[in-house]
């Protein structure tokens, strides 16, 4: 309930605010679980996907944005922290047992923000996890959400979510997971040339 409410209110602030537009939201599948993978250029994309995706998504972030306060409502949404740098045990677990929860994890496979808006190289572990939790990607694109690079006073945020990806289960083969991870960024590149002059 508490979810579904900030997701309405946001809905409203950010499509008066940035003009947010959403493209391809049936594609996220309606149950199982789902890793939805997206581009990561700005603050603003959790709150963004989260706010058009049509399932409560379940984000991943950095431990260091977890503060007092803010960090209890971040908790609130379902969101937990991950330590960088080093496997974070922990934050694995979660990630899987959302996922065996049948429900939905939010990653940025880049595992950080772009600085120039490009799309990086995917850390393996983003795929691992889908992989071991039997999930299905759902690779996503958002496309504005730098507001130092906007070309227009009133910007337009778009978030687009592509064909989900059915993934065998191959656990512990290295080799695949960095064939599926370089594909998966294949599909979300694709999404941002698709949409980005729209």
């Amino acid at each position: 309930m508490w979810y579904r409410f900030v997701q309405l209110l946001f809905s409203i602030l950010f499509r008066i605010i940035y003009r947010l537009r959403v493209i391809g939201r049936e594609n996220i599948p309606g149950k199982g679980p789902v890793v939805i993978a997206c581009n990561h250029v700005s603050l603003l994309d959790p709150p963004m996907v989260g706010t058009a995706s049509s399932r409560p998504v379940h984000f991943m972030a950095k431990s260091e944005l977890f503060v007092p306060v803010l960090g209890t409502l971040y908790k609130s949404l379902g969101a937990f922290p991950v330590h960088r740098g080093a496997g974070d045990a922990h934050a694995i677990r979660t990630a899987l047992t959302i996922l065996k929860h049948q429900e939905v994890l939010g990653i940025f496979p880049e595992g950080h923000r772009s600085r120039d808006g490009k799309l990086g190289k995917a850390q393996p572990g983003a795929l691992a996890i889908a992989l071991k939790g039997k999930a299905e990607v759902v690779p996503a694109c958002i496309l504005g959400s730098d507001l130092k690079r906007r070309k227009s006073f009133w910007p337009r945020i778009t978030v687009v979510f592509g064909k989900p990806m059915k993934l065998e289960n191959e656990q512990g083969n290295k080799l695949k997971v960095e064939e599926l991870s370089e594909e998966l960024m294949r599909e979300i590149q694709a999404l941002m040339d698709a949409h980005s002059e729209n």
